[in-house]
């Protein structure tokens, strides 16, 4: 039987001349030399490799992909040429690809650390994040001291909302080097854990390194605010402000400070340099409450054009409306009343509720940090998201939210309105809370601007009442001293019961009534996070 000839692999001798142009940084004489060697090698796996490699060498990395390509398809074994296309890829933004050949590189060398770096790299990009975790675990255990993967599995677990992993590992990343954007993500995630004099200690670690970090600065800002020390913060607003005049988050977040002392018009100013979240929404708002009546309808309807999902911008169309007696043409949520949804979560039901006595428990004794809050009369509120702790009562509340949530979306899937149709597919929490209240405690009339749907769960009520809506939420169309032509706003009260949950669209005003019993009321409360 007649043999299949091979073709004549080159000679180290007739190769030499292109690792000599090479090594000598002449790339396109390298380029060219291996180019010629091809046309008569043509199966030359150690030729496009060359060849690749000087092309990539002057950044042609469109055409160097083909030349590894080629290479690969000679022989496919070689894991450190997949991470090499995978590099091509990943400058090109061909992520996807990349990731496939990232994949290769490990399955071949699992030993090659770089490749799981860029792999993980590569997925967080994607926001796979937890492919991505267990990429950078891997590097990191063949790399013990990798700085970089170590910083961004923090980045990745934080994503997660991981809080308390991600904060230990940016702890043992900056046991090996100090760096302030590490110490900025760690004051952020300590923060969201609630920690907010460890969050504090960690900006000015940021800040020890580079004192000229506007967004520290800002965060620091945000974080005295939480904590009541307003002219504490106020300083370190200005501070970001005058590092960065145009850092949209420091002109967001001083503007939402004005915003709640009530100076309107600085705050008007502000959130317009921002540009930044729901700049034009709160404008808006700014606008209205300062009686800026025509400014406000010239911006809304420009706003409502161009803006088809936005919870606050519901709330201003339909008060506007309601006020103004015109039509309400915004197709948000136009009766959101309808839409309040009251049901139980059984598992906080009687008295025997294992999970109702824990998380009281950890109410008393978790580490939380209080956060001021000016529409509070005779009570605390948590600070951080309660549902991204550590604690096991917290993150099964969280899941047993996360069904509540989907009931609530199973049983309004029928209406024709964009609250309905552009409902989150995720559940993810942007915010969620405890609140106690003592005798006379009280919330006053607000909207949760930053979320979709708002809802609170109910662990503690008084019940020594002399009136029947003592303690109870009342939700309407009017609220937060928005100007009012009449007092023809409906509303909605709900008495709840403990293991209780009221859910509704965040464009809606709710209010807590106050209750003169000695008793303790304590609720949870929550934000489902808008879908981008």
């Amino acid at each position: 039987m007649k043999q299949p000839v091979r073709m004549r692999q080159p000679t180290q001798a007739e190769i030499q001349p292109v690792l000599n142009a090479l090594n000598g940084g002449h790339l396109e004489l390298a380029e060219a030399t291996a180019k010629t060697l091809l046309k008569s090698f043509p199966k030359a796996f150690v030729l496009y490799n060359l060849y690749g490699n000087a092309l990539a060498g002057q950044n042609k990395f469109q055409e160097a992909v083909p030349a590894f390509r080629k290479a690969l398809e000679i022989d496919p074994s070689v894991g450190e040429l997949h991470f090499n296309l995978g590099i091509l890829l990943t400058n090109l933004n061909r992520t996807d690809e990349a990731i496939i050949s990232y994949k290769k590189a490990v399955n071949l060398k699992p030993n090659l650390t770089d490749a799981h770096y860029n792999l993980g790299v590569a997925l967080q990009s994607k926001e796979k994040f937890d492919q991505a975790t267990t990429s950078y675990q891997k590097a990191i255990a063949l790399e013990p001291g990798f700085f970089e993967a170590l910083v961004n599995l923090g980045v990745v677990l934080q994503e997660q909302s991981k809080l308390a992993d991600a904060i230990e590992v940016y702890r043992r990343a900056l046991s090996i080097q100090k760096d302030a954007k590490v110490y900025f993500n760690m004051g952020t995630a300590l923060k969201n854990e609630g920690k907010l004099g460890d969050a504090i200690e960690s900006y000015n670690d940021a800040l020890a390194l580079n004192p000229n970090y506007a967004e520290v600065h800002s965060n620091m800002g945000e974080v005295l605010r939480d904590q009541g020390r307003y002219d504490e913060s106020v300083k370190f607003y200005k501070q970001a402000l005058a590092l960065d005049p145009a850092l949209p988050v420091a002109n967001y977040s001083f503007a939402v400070y004005l915003y709640d002392s009530g100076d309107l018009e600085g705050a008007l100013t502000h959130f317009q340099r921002s540009d930044f979240a729901d700049w034009q929404e709160r404008s808006l708002y700014c606008l209205y409450k300062t009686g800026r009546f025509d400014e406000f309808k010239q911006g809304l309807d420009a706003l409502k054009a161009k803006k088809h999902s936005s919870p606050f911008l519901a709330t201003l169309t339909g008060h506007y409306a309601d006020n103004f007696g015109t039509e309400n043409d915004y197709n948000f949520c136009k009766n959101p009343l309808d839409f309040v949804f009251h049901t139980e979560i059984k598992e906080l039901k009687g008295e025997n509720s294992e999970l109702l006595a824990q998380l009281l428990k950890d109410i008393d004794f978790a580490d939380v940090e209080k956060k001021m809050q000016g529409r509070l009369v005779n009570g605390e509120q948590s600070s951080g998201n309660l549902f991204k702790r550590q604690e096991p009562s917290f993150r099964a509340l969280g899941q047993l939210v996360e069904n509540a949530i989907e009931r609530y979306r199973q049983t309004f899937a029928g209406e024709n309105c964009e609250f309905v149709k552009s409902f989150p597919k995720k559940t993810e929490f942007a915010s969620s809370w405890y609140v106690r209240m003592q005798q006379g405690g009280h919330l006053t009339s607000h909207i949760h601007e930053e979320g979709w749907v708002s809802g609170a769960l109910y662990l503690s009520l008084p019940t020594d009442k002399k009136h029947k809506d003592e303690g109870s939420i009342e939700l309407s169309t009017h609220g937060d001293n928005y100007p009012k032509k009449h007092d023809n706003f409906p509303t909605k009260t709900i008495a709840p019961a403990v293991g209780d949950i009221v859910m509704f669209p965040s464009s809606v005003f709710h209010r807590t009534i106050p209750f003169t019993s000695d008793e303790e009321r304590i609720c949870i409360a929550f934000d489902l996070k808008p879908a981008l």
